[in-house]
């Protein structure tokens, strides 16, 4: 599989780190263009390149880690999914207090990010995990880090789960992308933040 990241903060670097560990070849991308990306991928290795989002965006997986307000620039004008993975890592904050969240009615996140990327199977993932909890080996003495995952397409979750499971995390299903999103949405959700190792 090839990867690539919407968004190269310390979220999409941090997946990308993984990836690249584990032998696969990621593109990143941000809004300022490949340009600005040179010494990021040169601190991740040659598995890791930089792209233009719709590059990124041709992969077979492709992992969203943008701020919540650039969500619909982000995924505009991009070429049709035809089925590839999205993972959507984003929470609907646009700063950092309670009052910064955004009222979304009965919609999850997810369910806003599906509606900007028609095609695209959305698994949604890593939004629970604080980016520095993210970026380390997740594999400890104690245990794995849990890595809570939702997504309504079971061919898309199953092809997640065995990368999380490859990067070294323990993902765990948490159901479809409605429901489960509901579990782990900031504002509310009870894994939201929840920080956890499983024993294996």
């Amino acid at each position: 599989m090839h990867f690539g990241t919407i968004g190269a903060g310390a979220i999409g670097q941090a997946i990308a780190g993984h990836l690249v560990a584990a032998g696969h070849r990621v593109v990143l991308s941000n809004g300022r263009g490949p340009d600005s990306l040179s010494e990021v991928v040169q601190r991740l290795g040659p598995s890791a390149t930089a792209g233009t989002v719709a590059e990124a965006a041709a992969a077979d997986v492709v992992f969203l880690a943008v701020r919540w307000s650039d969500i619909p620039a982000a995924l505009a004008n991009l070429p049709a999914w035809n089925g590839r993975i999205l993972v959507d890592t984003t929470n609907q904050l646009t700063g950092v207090t309670p009052a910064d969240l955004v009222d979304l009615g009965s919609d999850t996140g997810s369910e806003f990010v599906a509606r900007h990327a028609p095609g695209a199977r959305v698994v949604k993932a890593f939004n629970t995990l604080f980016a520095e909890h993210i970026a380390p080996d997740p594999r400890h003495a104690e245990g794995r880090r849990l890595l809570f995952y939702a997504g309504d397409d079971a061919a898309a979750k199953a092809d997640f789960h065995a990368i999380a499971d490859e990067i070294g995390f323990a993902p765990v299903d948490v159901g479809a992308l409605r429901e489960g999103g509901r579990l782990m949405q900031v504002g509310g959700g009870p894994l939201s933040a929840l920080h956890a190792l499983k024993q294996d």
